[in-house]
């Protein structure tokens, strides 16, 4: 299935940003690459990895009378020429900056990402999923891994370009699958070792080098838990910047095997009744929206719909 718009919407209490930089559609183009110093871009600044909100808690994004203000007095500040990111609402030019120091800002706070999240619609979290990975890929290609030399952002492509040896450093984008195990009314769910609170997601792993998506299913769910599965089908895909992940989205059926947790990612596992369910994500990460179409599909199964 596709993920609609809908499955990713901005929280009930939305309002309007401060500055009123708002986004409400936005279009991935690479095909043409405006220049930063138009005076009608939108500027995503990036810091230590954080994003700028208001007072309400929001996303900040600048004119470029607004960037200027806030960073372009500070000498050195901006680590290398703005990106460009797609065009928000029809027209309008956006680009990410990234800087090398966090200074502080007028009205505004610097939030770590996963923090804004519930707060983005489907079309904003497009822009700050792409800004952050041009951000991460722009810091570690500032330099050439085979001469050593700066590079720099080619005209045309979207590329890192060392003019020395001329090699072309492109986006990496790291495939993983993300499943949610059924057994009737049951869903398996897991918590990892890295998370601090009672917080239970969907199982997940990268892709191997020689492997097939449906391979990696099947191994990642025995590796972290134990348990054979069948019937895999596709629910969708996402883009996840943390740091540049593409998450690739099956449902499927418990086949046989009991629950033994690896210990190493994952320190518990169980199988929860769609009606009491644990601490889950959100419905912008496409964990959240697995786990709540299983939710959906067996309140309709037992007529609850």
């Amino acid at each position: 299935m596709s993920i609609s718009k809908d499955q990713a919407s901005a929280s009930d209490n939305y309002c309007v940003p401060d500055n009123h930089c708002v986004i409400e559609t936005f279009e991935l183009v690479d095909t043409e690459l405006p220049a930063p110093e138009s005076s009608s871009g939108w500027f995503l600044t990036i810091a230590n990895g954080e994003l700028p909100t208001d007072s309400h808690g929001l996303l900040v994004l600048w004119t470029q009378a607004q960037f200027d203000q806030q960073f372009a007095s500070v000498k050195g500040l901006v680590r290398q020429s703005p990106l460009f990111l797609g065009l928000a609402n029809g027209n309008q030019p956006c680009f990410v900056a990234v800087l090398d120091t966090q200074p502080e800002l007028k009205a505004a706070n610097w939030v770590p990402p996963r923090a804004l999240l519930p707060t983005l619609s489907a079309d904003q979290y497009l822009a700050v999923s792409r800004g952050l990975q041009l951000g991460v890929w722009a810091r570690d290609h500032a330099y050439c891994g085979a001469c050593g030399s700066a590079t720099e952002p080619h005209s045309s492509e979207r590329a890192m370009h060392c003019v020395s040896c001329n090699k072309f450093y492109y986006p990496r984008i790291n495939p993983c699958v993300i499943t949610i195990v059924t057994k009737g009314d049951y869903c398996l769910l897991a918590h990892h070792t890295r998370y601090a609170t009672d917080f239970y997601s969907t199982l997940a792993g990268f892709i191997e080098a020689g492997e097939t998506i449906e391979a990696a299913v099947h191994r990642e769910i025995f590796e972290e838990v134990s348990v054979r599965v069948k019937n895999l089908r596709y629910f969708g895909s996402q883009s996840w910047p943390f740091p540049g992940q593409l998450m690739v989205g099956f449902s499927a059926e418990h086949a046989e095997g009991e629950i033994e947790i690896d210990g190493n990612e994952i320190d518990d596992a169980r199988w929860f009744h769609y009606n009491e369910l644990p601490n889950t994500p959100g419905t912008v990460s496409i964990s959240g929206q697995l786990i709540r179409q299983f939710v959906e599909a067996r309140k309709a199964a037992n007529g609850e719909l």
